[in-house]
Order: C-alpha cells, then sequence, then structure tokens
C-alpha cells in the first residue's frame, strides 16, 4: 500500500511538470523608430513699426498686426508717409503635415535710440499658437505693440538684441 502511493504521487508529480512544460509558449516583437525631418525656423523679414508721431502731452501704442496693419491709440498718430511698415516674417520647415507650437517673447523688448527707449510687448503671431506643415513648410508672421511715451524724442529706435520666436513639434 506504501509502494502504491509512492508510486502514485511519483506519478503525479510528473505529470504536472510535464503538463506545464507543455504550457509554455514564445513570442517575438521587433523595435521601430521614424526619424522625422528636424524642424527649423528662419527669419525672413524684421518687424518694423515705421514712421510714429507722438503728442508732447500724451503718449500712446502702436499696434503692428501679424498681417503688417497698425492702428494707434492715446496721443500717437500714424503719419501718411508711413515708412517702412513690416510684421516680422519667418519661415517653418519640416515634416509635411505635422503640427507645431509656437512660442513668443513674453517679457517687453526695449528698443533704443541712443539713451532713449521703447517698448515692444503683446507680441502675436499668425498661425497663432499651433501651425501646420502643409508641403512642409509655412510662413509665420508676427507682431506686436509698441509702446511710445509722450513727447518720445525724435530717432530711429531698434532693438540691441533680437527677439525670439521658437517652434516645437506638437
Amino acid at each position: 500500500m506504501k509502494r502504491t502511493k509512492l508510486l502514485f504521487v511519483a506519478s503525479f508529480a510528473l505529470a504536472s511538470w510535464a503538463t506545464s512544460a507543455r504550457a509554455q509558449e514564445t513570442a517575438s516583437a521587433t523595435a521601430t523608430a521614424t526619424i522625422v525631418t528636424p524642424i527649423s525656423i528662419t527669419k525672413d523679414v524684421d518687424m518694423n513699426f515705421g514712421n510714429v508721431a507722438v503728442q508732447s502731452t500724451a503718449g500712446g501704442t502702436v499696434v503692428l498686426t501679424p498681417a503688417g496693419t497698425r492702428t494707434a491709440t492715446g496721443g500717437v498718430t500714424l503719419p501718411t508717409t508711413a515708412g517702412t511698415v513690416t510684421a516680422a516674417s519667418f519661415t517653418v520647415n519640416g515634416t509635411s503635415g505635422y503640427t507645431y507650437a509656437i512660442s513668443l517673447p513674453t517679457t517687453a523688448l526695449t528698443i533704443t535710440s541712443g539713451s532713449n527707449t521703447m517698448t515692444v510687448t503683446n507680441f502675436t503671431s499668425d498661425p497663432a499658437g499651433t501651425g501646420t506643415l502643409t508641403g512642409g513648410t509655412e510662413v509665420l508672421n508676427v507682431g506686436a505693440t509698441l509702446n511710445v511715451s509722450a513727447a518720445q524724442p525724435a530717432g530711429t529706435y531698434v532693438s540691441a538684441t533680437p527677439f525670439d520666436v521658437t517652434v516645437n513639434y506638437d
């Protein structure tokens, strides 16, 4: 009887081990990565607010849209002889059909003429926020607001350092 029990237990253990070994299976997978064309941005045209006049008693602003049109507020007027008026323009290149995020300056840009200064703020773009690379390229235009003080001295005001526009794939 002891022998039968021992033989039964040994047979059961062997059967369990053999069954679990046959249940084992293996699958394989490959790894893939696709490198896309790097996104790039190139400046085509600098921003220029054109000719601006200001009252001696009241300052104001010039809003330059990404389309290159401008409006004046407060004591600022826009002379008939506008001078050169251009929104900043950039070309964005990358993989066709991809979307990208646009980062504009969030702090004031100071422009100077000698020791005189003005600030440029509230940067806007077209497209706004995000763009899509149709055919792998897109034009990105940037406007902003020029803040002019009352009795702002005459001169040509230029930023000492350029402002940055950054693009990243979404």
